[in-house]
């Protein structure tokens, strides 16, 4: 959702802005597989009630659903995380590291898909264009595994301990999904401050409201 967002709030400012996905587990000690729901999940790790923690997800395939995403949290299949961080760290070796994260993302949320196992990510990788042979190589290999972890070292370093968040310029920090206005205003202001850089940078006379500056010879 928070991703969304972002897409939607670059759109509206309608410049080229780079963004670089980073790996981040929220539960690097779960299983791959896990037969809680993830409504007893919720329930167990928050102390609520079945009906606290699905009235809780219900609100957010709600707010999913207005930005044009579609949740599926009674079928959706927890699992572990980290292979599906490799395939995207893989991804990004071929260039297509964007689509296979949004593709992993739609298949976890939506589609209902196992993402912790190596035949569906296999498949989800197929579909945006990598090898099938290769993406199973690596798969069934520890290959891409010190990037995973070289990332989330880097997220503690931040002190990040949640999703999703994002650092822009590595000096503006937005935290959880934010309204895509809030995107939209630190985008702008980013982009004005690298535009004084650049002008100030760029050398020559100055004028203001005193007058112009006189070149000392």
């Amino acid at each position: 959702m928070g991703k969304k967002r972002l897409e939607d709030a670059i759109q509206k400012i309608g410049q080229p802005i780079e963004v670089t996905y980073r790996c981040f587990e929220l539960d690097p000690n779960a299983g791959r597989d896990i037969k809680e729901n993830m409504y007893e999940m919720l329930a167990r790790k928050y102390g609520m009630s079945i009906a606290q923690a699905k009235a809780n997800s219900d609100n957010v395939v709600r707010m999913a659903k207005e930005v044009g995403l579609e949740y599926n949290m009674d079928t959706l299949i927890l699992t572990n995380t980290f292979d599906a961080h490799r395939l995207t760290m893989f991804a990004k070796t071929k260039g297509l590291m964007k689509e296979t994260t949004e593709r992993i993302l739609r298949a976890y949320f939506t589609e209902s898909k196992h993402i912790g196992d190596h035949e569906t990510l296999t498949e989800l990788a197929v579909e945006v264009g990598l090898d099938r042979e290769e993406v199973a190589q690596m798969l069934a290999s520890d290959a891409m595994a010190d990037a995973v972890r070289a990332d989330e070292q880097t997220a503690r370093q931040y002190g990040i301990s949640g999703v999703p968040f994002f650092l822009i310029n590595k000096k503006y920090a937005i935290s959880g999904a934010q309204p895509t206005e809030v995107f939209v205003q630190a985008l702008e202001k980013v982009l004005a401050e690298d535009k004084i850089v650049v002008l100030n940078n760029m050398g020559g006379d100055m004028c203001d409201d005193d007058g112009c500056e006189i070149p000392k010879k």
